[in-house]
Protein backbone atom coordinates (compact mmCIF):
# COMPACT_ATOMS: atom_id res chain seq x y z
CA UNK A 1 0.00 0.00 0.00
CA UNK A 2 2.29 2.99 1.00
CA UNK A 3 5.51 1.26 2.09
CA UNK A 4 7.27 2.51 -1.61
CA UNK A 5 6.41 5.97 -0.33
CA UNK A 6 7.58 5.20 3.62
CA UNK A 7 10.98 3.14 2.07
CA UNK A 8 11.78 6.63 -0.04
CA UNK A 9 11.15 8.40 3.40
CA UNK A 10 12.93 6.31 5.61
CA UNK A 11 15.88 6.11 3.81
CA UNK A 12 16.88 9.47 4.34
CA UNK A 13 20.11 9.63 2.70
CA UNK A 14 21.78 8.19 5.78
CA UNK A 15 21.32 4.21 5.23
CA UNK A 16 25.09 4.50 3.04
CA UNK A 17 26.39 6.17 6.21
CA UNK A 18 29.46 5.03 8.06
CA UNK A 19 29.64 5.05 11.39
CA UNK A 20 31.73 7.73 12.92
CA UNK A 21 30.87 9.78 9.95
CA UNK A 22 30.60 13.73 10.74
CA UNK A 23 27.02 14.78 10.13
CA UNK A 24 27.19 18.54 11.74
CA UNK A 25 30.07 20.45 11.90
CA UNK A 26 29.55 23.70 13.68
CA UNK A 27 33.09 25.65 13.57
CA UNK A 28 33.19 29.29 15.89
CA UNK A 29 30.24 30.03 15.62
CA UNK A 30 29.60 33.25 17.05
CA UNK A 31 26.01 35.10 17.29
CA UNK A 32 25.52 38.30 18.94
CA UNK A 33 22.58 40.43 19.85
CA UNK A 34 22.82 44.12 19.19
CA UNK A 35 20.62 46.00 21.62
CA UNK A 36 19.68 49.44 23.03
CA UNK A 37 22.23 48.65 25.98
CA UNK A 38 24.98 47.06 24.06
CA UNK A 39 26.03 44.06 22.00
CA UNK A 40 25.15 40.78 23.91
CA UNK A 41 27.68 38.23 23.03
CA UNK A 42 25.49 35.30 23.11
CA UNK A 43 27.40 32.44 21.62
CA UNK A 44 31.35 33.34 21.28
CA UNK A 45 33.37 30.53 19.02
CA UNK A 46 31.23 26.86 20.07
CA UNK A 47 33.19 24.50 18.39
CA UNK A 48 31.46 21.02 18.09
CA UNK A 49 30.70 17.78 15.81
CA UNK A 50 27.52 15.62 15.54
CA UNK A 51 27.91 11.93 14.57
CA UNK A 52 25.86 9.65 12.38
CA UNK A 53 23.35 7.77 14.72
CA UNK A 54 24.70 9.70 17.54
CA UNK A 55 23.13 11.82 20.16
CA UNK A 56 25.36 14.71 21.53
CA UNK A 57 24.44 16.50 24.30
CA UNK A 58 24.74 20.12 24.90
CA UNK A 59 23.98 21.12 28.63
CA UNK A 60 24.62 24.32 30.64
CA UNK A 61 23.00 27.08 32.98
CA UNK A 62 19.67 28.74 31.68
CA UNK A 63 21.20 31.86 29.80
CA UNK A 64 24.32 30.17 28.75
CA UNK A 65 23.56 30.34 25.32
CA UNK A 66 22.42 27.08 24.56
CA UNK A 67 19.32 27.30 22.16
CA UNK A 68 20.89 30.43 20.85
CA UNK A 69 23.47 27.95 18.96
CA UNK A 70 20.27 25.43 17.85
CA UNK A 71 19.07 28.61 16.52
CA UNK A 72 22.19 29.64 14.67
CA UNK A 73 22.44 26.44 12.91
CA UNK A 74 18.69 26.67 11.49
CA UNK A 75 19.45 29.95 10.44
CA UNK A 76 16.34 31.04 12.86
CA UNK A 77 18.03 33.75 14.66
CA UNK A 78 15.84 37.08 14.10
CA UNK A 79 17.25 40.78 14.66
CA UNK A 80 18.37 41.99 16.72
CA UNK A 81 20.50 39.13 16.64
CA UNK A 82 22.72 38.09 13.79
CA UNK A 83 25.21 35.12 13.39
CA UNK A 84 28.19 37.17 12.94
CA UNK A 85 30.73 34.34 11.92
CA UNK A 86 31.75 30.88 11.86
CA UNK A 87 30.67 27.98 9.65
CA UNK A 88 27.76 24.83 10.14
CA UNK A 89 28.99 22.08 7.76
CA UNK A 90 25.89 19.73 7.32
CA UNK A 91 27.92 17.00 5.02
CA UNK A 92 30.43 19.71 4.26
CA UNK A 93 27.72 22.19 2.87
CA UNK A 94 28.26 25.77 4.71
CA UNK A 95 24.64 26.33 6.03
CA UNK A 96 25.33 29.70 6.63
CA UNK A 97 26.02 30.39 3.17
CA UNK A 98 22.98 29.26 1.76
CA UNK A 99 20.10 31.74 0.63
CA UNK A 100 16.91 31.95 2.30
CA UNK A 101 15.29 29.29 -0.91
CA UNK A 102 18.02 26.74 -0.32
CA UNK A 103 17.98 26.39 3.71
CA UNK A 104 14.32 25.99 3.19
CA UNK A 105 14.72 22.49 1.70
CA UNK A 106 16.91 21.72 4.75
CA UNK A 107 14.40 22.93 7.55
CA UNK A 108 11.41 20.51 8.20
CA UNK A 109 12.98 18.01 6.07
CA UNK A 110 16.74 16.58 6.55
CA UNK A 111 16.95 18.72 9.72
CA UNK A 112 14.38 19.26 12.14
CA UNK A 113 14.19 21.02 15.92
CA UNK A 114 11.62 20.01 18.74
CA UNK A 115 11.18 23.43 20.58
CA UNK A 116 10.23 23.70 24.64
CA UNK A 117 6.74 24.46 24.49
CA UNK A 118 4.83 22.58 22.15
CA UNK A 119 1.64 24.89 22.59
CA UNK A 120 3.22 28.10 21.38
CA UNK A 121 4.70 25.76 18.31
CA UNK A 122 1.68 24.26 16.93
CA UNK A 123 -0.26 26.42 15.16
CA UNK A 124 -3.43 27.48 17.25
CA UNK A 125 -6.13 27.42 14.38
CA UNK A 126 -4.99 24.74 12.33
CA UNK A 127 -6.20 20.87 13.17
CA UNK A 128 -3.23 18.89 13.86
CA UNK A 129 -3.54 16.09 11.07
CA UNK A 130 -3.57 19.81 8.96
CA UNK A 131 -0.61 20.47 10.11
CA UNK A 132 1.15 17.01 10.21
CA UNK A 133 0.35 16.31 6.46
CA UNK A 134 1.37 20.22 5.20
CA UNK A 135 5.37 18.24 5.80
CA UNK A 136 4.99 15.61 4.00
CA UNK A 137 3.05 18.09 1.20
CA UNK A 138 6.11 20.70 1.28
CA UNK A 139 8.94 18.33 1.39
CA UNK A 140 7.66 15.03 0.02
CA UNK A 141 5.33 16.08 -2.92
CA UNK A 142 7.39 13.73 -5.22
CA UNK A 143 7.04 10.87 -3.24
CA UNK A 144 3.40 11.12 -2.77
CA UNK A 145 2.71 11.44 -6.23
CA UNK A 146 4.80 8.40 -7.06
CA UNK A 147 3.05 6.54 -4.23
CA UNK A 148 -0.12 7.62 -5.75
CA UNK A 149 0.34 6.53 -9.10
CA UNK A 150 1.62 3.05 -7.81
CA UNK A 151 -1.37 2.58 -5.61
CA UNK A 152 -3.27 3.49 -8.98
CA UNK A 153 -1.59 1.21 -11.63
CA UNK A 154 -2.04 -1.80 -8.40
CA UNK A 155 -6.01 -0.64 -8.42
CA UNK A 156 -6.24 -1.45 -11.96
CA UNK A 157 -4.00 -4.82 -11.29
CA UNK A 158 -6.60 -5.97 -9.15
CA UNK A 159 -9.37 -4.88 -10.54
CA UNK A 160 -8.19 -6.35 -13.95
CA UNK A 161 -7.71 -9.78 -11.79
CA UNK A 162 -11.35 -9.27 -10.25
CA UNK A 163 -12.51 -9.66 -13.77
CA UNK A 164 -10.87 -12.61 -14.92
CA UNK A 165 -12.07 -14.64 -11.61
CA UNK A 166 -15.61 -13.40 -12.65
CA UNK A 167 -15.33 -14.52 -15.75
CA UNK A 168 -13.75 -18.08 -14.48
CA UNK A 169 -16.61 -18.27 -12.01
CA UNK A 170 -19.36 -17.19 -14.69
CA UNK A 171 -18.14 -20.42 -16.76
CA UNK A 172 -19.24 -22.39 -13.71
CA UNK A 173 -21.76 -24.52 -14.04
CA UNK A 174 -22.07 -24.64 -10.29
CA UNK A 175 -20.41 -21.26 -8.38
CA UNK A 176 -19.31 -22.70 -5.49
CA UNK A 177 -15.56 -23.52 -5.99
CA UNK A 178 -13.94 -22.43 -2.69
CA UNK A 179 -10.53 -21.68 -4.09
CA UNK A 180 -11.79 -19.03 -6.38
CA UNK A 181 -14.34 -17.90 -4.30
CA UNK A 182 -11.88 -16.89 -1.57
CA UNK A 183 -9.54 -15.62 -3.89
CA UNK A 184 -12.61 -13.16 -5.28
CA UNK A 185 -13.55 -11.59 -1.20
CA UNK A 186 -9.59 -11.35 -0.71
CA UNK A 187 -9.66 -8.80 -3.55
CA UNK A 188 -12.62 -7.36 -3.08
CA UNK A 189 -10.41 -6.42 0.54
CA UNK A 190 -7.14 -4.94 -1.73
CA UNK A 191 -9.43 -3.02 -3.93
CA UNK A 192 -11.30 -1.03 -0.96
CA UNK A 193 -8.36 -0.53 0.62
CA UNK A 194 -6.34 1.09 -2.62
CA UNK A 195 -9.37 2.93 -3.54
CA UNK A 196 -8.95 4.73 -0.48
CA UNK A 197 -5.23 5.96 -1.87
CA UNK A 198 -5.72 7.90 -5.08
CA UNK A 199 -5.02 11.21 -4.45
CA UNK A 200 -1.42 12.52 -2.02
CA UNK A 201 -3.71 13.82 0.62
CA UNK A 202 -5.08 10.24 1.48
CA UNK A 203 -1.46 9.01 1.44
CA UNK A 204 -0.55 11.55 3.41
CA UNK A 205 -3.01 10.96 6.13
CA UNK A 206 -2.22 7.32 6.40
CA UNK A 207 1.36 8.41 7.08
CA UNK A 208 0.08 10.58 9.49
CA UNK A 209 -2.01 8.59 11.65
CA UNK A 210 0.98 6.03 11.11
CA UNK A 211 3.25 8.49 12.41
CA UNK A 212 1.12 9.35 15.77
CA UNK A 213 0.79 5.32 16.55
CA UNK A 214 4.69 5.39 16.34
CA UNK A 215 5.11 8.04 18.94
CA UNK A 216 2.57 6.23 21.11
CA UNK A 217 -0.61 8.73 20.84
CA UNK A 218 -3.90 6.49 21.46
CA UNK A 219 -6.77 6.28 19.23
CA UNK A 220 -4.69 8.67 16.46
CA UNK A 221 -7.26 8.78 14.17
CA UNK A 222 -9.66 11.33 16.51
CA UNK A 223 -6.16 13.19 17.27
CA UNK A 224 -5.82 14.04 13.55
CA UNK A 225 -8.95 15.57 14.01
CA UNK A 226 -7.88 17.34 17.04
CA UNK A 227 -6.44 20.94 17.76
CA UNK A 228 -3.76 21.49 19.90
CA UNK A 229 -5.82 23.20 22.62
CA UNK A 230 -7.54 19.72 23.20
CA UNK A 231 -4.47 18.03 23.54
CA UNK A 232 -2.56 17.50 27.04
CA UNK A 233 0.93 18.92 27.05
CA UNK A 234 2.17 15.63 26.90
CA UNK A 235 0.04 14.32 24.11
CA UNK A 236 1.66 17.99 22.19
CA UNK A 237 4.84 16.87 22.68
CA UNK A 238 4.11 13.61 21.24
CA UNK A 239 2.86 15.93 18.02
CA UNK A 240 5.51 17.98 17.88
CA UNK A 241 8.35 14.44 17.99
CA UNK A 242 5.78 13.21 15.29
CA UNK A 243 6.32 16.71 13.11
CA UNK A 244 9.94 16.43 13.58
CA UNK A 245 10.36 12.84 12.52
CA UNK A 246 7.71 13.06 9.64
CA UNK A 247 10.65 13.05 6.73
CA UNK A 248 12.77 11.05 8.65
CA UNK A 249 15.38 13.89 9.12
CA UNK A 250 19.30 13.01 9.22
CA UNK A 251 19.73 15.72 12.13
CA UNK A 252 17.57 16.46 15.06
CA UNK A 253 17.87 19.13 17.05
CA UNK A 254 16.06 18.99 20.29
CA UNK A 255 15.29 22.02 23.02
CA UNK A 256 14.65 21.21 25.83
CA UNK A 257 11.61 19.18 24.84
CA UNK A 258 10.90 17.72 28.67
CA UNK A 259 11.04 20.94 30.13
CA UNK A 260 7.20 21.75 30.27
CA UNK A 261 6.08 18.13 31.41
CA UNK A 262 6.02 16.69 34.69
CA UNK A 263 8.66 13.79 35.86
CA UNK A 264 6.50 11.06 34.52
CA UNK A 265 6.00 12.20 30.95
CA UNK A 266 9.37 13.20 30.71
CA UNK A 267 10.64 9.60 31.44
CA UNK A 268 8.03 8.67 28.95
CA UNK A 269 9.14 11.46 26.17
CA UNK A 270 12.70 10.84 26.75
CA UNK A 271 12.38 7.03 26.00
CA UNK A 272 10.25 7.62 23.08
CA UNK A 273 13.08 9.99 21.56
CA UNK A 274 15.76 7.24 21.88
CA UNK A 275 13.57 4.55 20.75
CA UNK A 276 12.12 6.44 17.27
CA UNK A 277 16.46 8.12 17.11
CA UNK A 278 17.10 4.20 16.28
CA UNK A 279 14.20 3.01 14.07
CA UNK A 280 14.90 6.43 12.36
CA UNK A 281 18.62 6.59 12.31
CA UNK A 282 18.55 10.16 12.92
CA UNK A 283 21.70 12.18 14.56
CA UNK A 284 20.33 14.48 17.72
CA UNK A 285 21.42 17.26 19.10
CA UNK A 286 19.62 17.38 22.96
CA UNK A 287 19.77 20.60 24.51
CA UNK A 288 19.16 20.98 28.45
CA UNK A 289 19.99 22.04 31.50
CA UNK A 290 19.37 18.42 33.21
CA UNK A 291 22.41 16.49 34.13
CA UNK A 292 20.67 13.52 34.70
CA UNK A 293 18.77 13.43 31.06
CA UNK A 294 22.20 13.96 29.77
CA UNK A 295 23.65 10.47 31.15
CA UNK A 296 21.08 8.30 30.33
CA UNK A 297 20.39 8.77 26.31
CA UNK A 298 23.90 11.02 25.04
CA UNK A 299 26.99 9.26 23.99
CA UNK A 300 28.60 12.36 23.61
CA UNK A 301 28.17 15.94 25.63
CA UNK A 302 29.48 19.92 25.55
CA UNK A 303 29.15 21.65 28.27
CA UNK A 304 28.56 25.38 27.78
CA UNK A 305 28.85 27.87 29.70
CA UNK A 306 28.27 32.12 29.02
CA UNK A 307 28.67 31.52 25.17
CA UNK A 308 31.53 29.01 25.20
CA UNK A 309 31.89 25.83 25.08
CA UNK A 310 34.44 24.70 27.72
CA UNK A 311 34.57 20.94 27.60
CA UNK A 312 33.66 18.53 25.04
CA UNK A 313 34.10 14.59 25.01
CA UNK A 314 32.57 10.67 25.44
CA UNK A 315 29.79 11.21 28.09
CA UNK A 316 31.26 8.24 30.22
CA UNK A 317 34.70 9.92 30.09
CA UNK A 318 33.05 13.15 31.68
CA UNK A 319 31.18 12.06 33.98
CA UNK A 320 33.89 9.77 35.98
CA UNK A 321 36.33 12.26 35.11
CA UNK A 322 35.40 16.33 35.03
CA UNK A 323 38.04 18.23 33.59
CA UNK A 324 37.12 21.62 33.72
CA UNK A 325 36.26 23.61 36.99
CA UNK A 326 32.68 24.09 36.18
CA UNK A 327 31.43 20.94 34.71
CA UNK A 328 33.30 19.75 38.38
CA UNK A 329 30.97 22.18 40.08
CA UNK A 330 27.87 21.26 38.36
CA UNK A 331 28.44 17.50 38.95
CA UNK A 332 29.63 17.93 42.97
CA UNK A 333 26.14 20.03 42.98
CA UNK A 334 23.95 17.04 42.14
CA UNK A 335 22.47 15.28 45.37
CA UNK A 336 23.06 11.41 46.00
CA UNK A 337 20.92 9.55 46.45
CA UNK A 338 21.32 7.60 49.90
CA UNK A 339 24.08 10.39 50.82
CA UNK A 340 23.03 12.97 53.61
CA UNK A 341 24.33 16.08 53.31
CA UNK A 342 23.59 19.38 55.17
CA UNK A 343 24.54 21.77 52.42
CA UNK A 344 25.16 20.64 48.92
CA UNK A 345 28.85 22.43 47.20
CA UNK A 346 27.18 25.13 44.91
CA UNK A 347 29.32 27.35 42.72
CA UNK A 348 30.30 30.83 44.05
CA UNK A 349 28.88 33.45 41.97
CA UNK A 350 26.45 33.64 39.63
CA UNK A 351 26.45 34.15 36.12
CA UNK A 352 27.94 37.50 34.70
CA UNK A 353 25.69 39.39 32.22
CA UNK A 354 26.64 38.81 28.47
CA UNK A 355 26.42 42.38 28.05
CA UNK A 356 29.50 43.27 29.63
CA UNK A 357 31.12 39.35 30.39
CA UNK A 358 34.46 39.31 31.94
CA UNK A 359 37.59 39.52 30.65
CA UNK A 360 40.06 36.15 29.59
CA UNK A 361 38.32 33.09 30.98
CA UNK A 362 34.56 33.83 31.46
CA UNK A 363 34.23 31.26 34.66
CA UNK A 364 37.45 32.57 36.00
CA UNK A 365 35.21 35.34 38.86
CA UNK A 366 33.77 31.81 39.95
CA UNK A 367 36.84 29.30 39.52
CA UNK A 368 38.66 28.11 42.91
CA UNK A 369 41.15 27.19 40.64
CA UNK A 370 42.00 30.38 38.65
CA UNK A 371 45.76 32.05 38.60
CA UNK A 372 47.16 34.44 36.29
CA UNK A 373 46.79 34.18 32.78
CA UNK A 374 42.57 33.72 34.04
CA UNK A 375 41.49 37.13 33.49
CA UNK A 376 43.85 38.22 30.93
CA UNK A 377 43.68 35.26 27.83
CA UNK A 378 40.42 33.62 26.67
CA UNK A 379 41.67 29.60 26.90
CA UNK A 380 42.31 27.18 24.17
CA UNK A 381 40.47 23.87 23.70
CA UNK A 382 43.29 21.68 24.68
CA UNK A 383 43.03 17.33 24.43
CA UNK A 384 43.31 16.25 27.60
CA UNK A 385 42.44 12.50 26.80
CA UNK A 386 41.12 10.23 23.63
CA UNK A 387 38.69 12.48 22.13
CA UNK A 388 38.00 14.80 24.83
CA UNK A 389 38.55 18.72 25.02
CA UNK A 390 39.04 21.60 27.68
CA UNK A 391 38.97 24.81 27.44
CA UNK A 392 41.36 25.94 30.61
CA UNK A 393 44.75 27.42 31.44
CA UNK A 394 44.78 24.34 33.55
CA UNK A 395 45.57 21.96 31.18
CA UNK A 396 47.41 24.13 28.61
CA UNK A 397 51.37 23.31 28.84
CA UNK A 398 52.27 26.92 27.96
CA UNK A 399 51.32 28.27 31.41
CA UNK A 400 52.72 26.22 35.14
CA UNK A 401 50.40 23.15 35.27
CA UNK A 402 48.21 23.18 38.29
CA UNK A 403 46.16 20.48 40.74
CA UNK A 404 42.72 20.65 39.47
Amino acid sequence: MLEEFQAKCNSCNCDNQKKEEVILSVRDLVTYFYTDEGIVRAVEGVSFNIYNNDILGLVGESGCGKSVTALSILRLVRPPGKTVSGQVLFHDEDLLKKSEDEILKYLGDRITMIFQDPLNSLNPVFKIGDQLTEVYHLHKSDELIAAMKTCEEKLADLKEEFAKINLQLEKLEFKDDDALLTKKQELEKDIEMHQKFTSPYSIARENVIELLKDVGIPDPEMVYDRYPHELSGGMRQRVMIAMALACCPELLIADEPTTALDVTIQAQILDLIVDLQKKYNTSILFITHDLGIISQICQRVAVMYCGYIVEYGNAKDIFQNPSHPYTQGLLEAIPRIGIEKDKLPEIPGSVPNLLHPPTGCRFHPRCKHRFEPCDKVTPKMIEVGKNKFVACHLYDPAYVPQEV
